[in-house]
């Protein structure tokens, strides 16, 4: 996935929190369903049972208020039968309304009927007694109004039966709601549980492998291995790491070389780094000039003062030159040695002119102090050319080549470098310490260098 670590971490956080939500819901979801059944057994069935009871217990005192009025005439026993009458027509009403069905209709359809054959059957006993037929009123009773009881005695014990088995049956489904309710909030926490140890597992691994090679990569770095490659192939913030450390490797190669290439006496950079430096700017089209600082007589000065102290004389050249750096503070100035007592400076075209003003300048002033005080004065040394003839040689001088290019003339570094060597060459012909351009040259081309006597000499044309 192209996900930022941030990214999987929260799409991670969000499935395992989904989970829970998931398990929450579920749990609310069954206890509102139990909470719904336990609600009906209480409001309906517990009700309806309760109620049956009651009008149970309200016929029986119909039932008794009637046959002692039978015996003892008594009009107060009529009163009180038409009040437990009253009674269970308001029991009635109560099962009505909670009353669920066609099933339930019907049966109180018929306690109702059953209810009002009854009333009538008394009614009938209450107007035999009063015309004195008391054998007559107790046959109805004995047999009507005693087959109305047992009826409706029948109905109220089949409504109890009934809403009493309603009653455990949703009492088992409960517990089996409750049940199923239970295992399946633990499965769902469980494989909650389970699925983020397992995704904390895989973001962890996926997170930890890459920065294990990372680590790996870097020990090897620090044992100087810089061909080891990183193999991450992935597109979030571990995988620019890899990207970036990968980078990282490959230019500190380069600095590697670069610094193995450097000059062991000046420090400064060597072939490899000059010629980087020049095809750089060369491929970026910008205008700069390569300056070649060489210095004149130094074979002869090294051969009488040593070659320990000739080193001094390049240190103090090296010296120079990083001295304008400094002053600048510019990493637009490349300073390298090409080896021996040659340099090279890069830089832009006036602030190499510049550069190399100074340094001719400032050298002519610093060459005197590597010297005894009397060859100074005398301005030449004594020594032997390379026949073995002893002859006079000039104190050390400086020459400095420069060629000014953007790309459009030079297409290597090597094209460039013999361009500047020749110039060069004809800046050592010149006398004392000098810089030339190719222009320079140009508009002084009626000096000419010419063999004579077996001698190269500056002569106008």
């Amino acid at each position: 996935m192209n996900l930022s670590i941030g990214r999987k971490l929260l799409l991670g956080y969000l499935c395992m929190a989904l989970l829970t939500v998931l398990s929450c819901v579920y749990a609310v979801v069954s206890l509102q369903k139990l909470n719904l059944v336990a609600k009906d057994i209480t409001k309906q069935n517990f009700a309806t049972v309760e109620i049956a009871k009651s009008m149970m217990d309200t016929l029986l005192a119909q039932e008794n208020a009637e046959k002692k009025y039978l015996i003892l005439k008594d009009p107060s026993l009529e009163q009180i039968y038409w009040l437990r009458s009253s009674e269970f027509e308001s029991s009635l009403e109560s099962l009505r309304k909670l009353s669920t069905g066609r099933n339930d209709d019907q049966i109180l359809a018929n306690l109702t009927l059953l209810a009002n054959r009854y009333s009538n059957f008394f009614n009938r006993e209450i107007s035999l007694i009063k015309v004195k037929r008391f054998k007559e009123a107790m046959a109805v009773s004995d047999s009507d109004s005693k087959v109305a009881i047992e009826q409706i005695a029948m109905q109220l014990k089949d409504i109890q039966r009934y809403h009493e088995n309603a009653i455990s049956y949703k009492m088992s489904v409960i517990s089996d709601q409750s049940s199923n309710a239970a295992l399946m909030t633990l499965g769902i926490g469980l494989l909650s549980l389970v699925f983020g140890i397992t995704l904390a597992l895989l973001i962890t691994s996926h997170i930890s492998k890459p920065l294990q090679q990372l680590q790996k990569a870097t020990g090897l770095i620090a044992e100087g291995k810089l061909d080891h490659q990183i193999e991450v192939d992935r597109y979030d913030e571990i995988g620019e790491l890899a990207k970036s450390f990968s980078y990282m490797t490959k230019r500190l190669k380069i600095l590697e070389e670069i610094n193995l290439d450097a000059s062991p006496l000046t420090g400064l950079p060597g072939n490899m780094a000059i010629e980087i430096r020049i095809k750089h700017l060369l491929e970026k089209r910008e205008m700069f000039s390569l300056c070649q600082v060489d210095l004149d007589n130094f074979k002869p000065f090294a051969d009488k003062y040593g070659y320990a102290w000739g080193s001094e004389v390049i240190k103090e050249v090296a010296d120079i030159l990083c001295g304008y750096i400094n002053e600048r503070a510019s990493d637009d100035i490349f300073i390298g040695h090409i080896g021996g007592d040659d340099f090279v400076i890069i830089a832009d075209p006036i602030q190499a002119k510049g550069i190399c003003h100074n340094f001719v300048a400032d050298f002519e002033k610093r060459i005197l102090n590597f010297y005894d005080p009397y060859d100074a004065k005398s301005g030449y040394i004594m020594g032997k050319d390379r026949r073995g003839l002893v002859q006079k040689f000039p104190l050390i001088t400086v020459s400095v080549a420069i060629v000014t290019d953007n790309g459009s003339r030079f297409k290597s570094p090597l094209d460039m470098a013999m361009t500047v060597a020749e110039l060069k060459e004809y800046a050592k012909l010149l006398p004392g310490s000098n810089y030339v351009t190719e222009n320079d040259m140009e508009n002084y081309n009626i000096l000419r260098p010419v063999q004579e006597n077996g001698n190269l000499e500056l002569k106008c044309c």
